[in-house]
């Protein structure tokens, strides 16, 4: 998407509110053409939704690029900090795989916008708008692929870490996840900053 003359950068994280596991951001581009009445915030849409969406992104994106803070990190900063590092990080990867791809994007014809109320320390102008991920396409794809990618992550972490459920809750504090990790203790993917009950 094309915002006078300039490309539209969407930024968006999930995985604030868990107890465990990283923060997951993305960072996308999308062009003028991508059917946008299609996208939805992430959390609206169902697993499968988002699935099908991802792969139209992937494929249709100008640019885009994942960025992640662990646990660790997160209890060493706080989660917001490490929220929008995690937005840098994503936004360093989608201009690092463009030159990659013999894409490569003019930071000055860049303009980013960030869900929610601050914007994380990038090259280009970045400006934070609340609900964006309701309102504005790049951002909604962002959202898509930072949820996905973290989904995918955390069902990953599930066989790893067995009897915390992973793969089912994401590592949110359900009461499932809650009483896990009091039978069990916490997990190597634990953010310990964070209060269980």
């Amino acid at each position: 998407m094309r915002n006078e003359g300039r490309l539209l950068c969407g930024l968006d994280e999930a995985g604030r509110g868990p107890l465990a596991g990283p923060v997951c951001a993305a960072a996308v581009i999308l062009p003028n053409e991508f059917p946008s009445d299609v996208l939805n915030d992430s959390k609206k849409l169902s697993a499968a939704a988002r699935e099908k969406l991802k792969a139209i992104i992937f494929r249709e994106a100008l640019a885009w690029g994942l960025g992640w803070v662990s646990a660790a990190e997160i209890d060493e900063i706080n989660i917001h900090k490490a929220s929008l590092l995690a937005m840098q990080y994503a936004f360093n990867e989608m201009i690092c795989s463009a030159e990659s791809a013999d894409k490569a994007l003019v930071l000055e014809a860049i303009h980013a916008i960030a869900d929610g109320l601050f914007a994380p320390e990038l090259p280009v102008p970045c400006e934070p708008m609340v609900k964006a991920d309701s309102k504005v396409p790049a951002v909604m794809a962002a959202s898509i692929l930072a949820k996905t990618a973290r989904d995918r992550l955390m069902a990953y972490y599930g066989i790893f870490y067995p009897g915390y459920g992973y793969e089912r809750h994401k590592g949110y504090p359900t009461l499932a996840h809650r009483e896990a990790i009091g039978s069990f203790g916490p997990s190597p993917i634990q953010r310990m900053s964070f209060k269980v009950t």
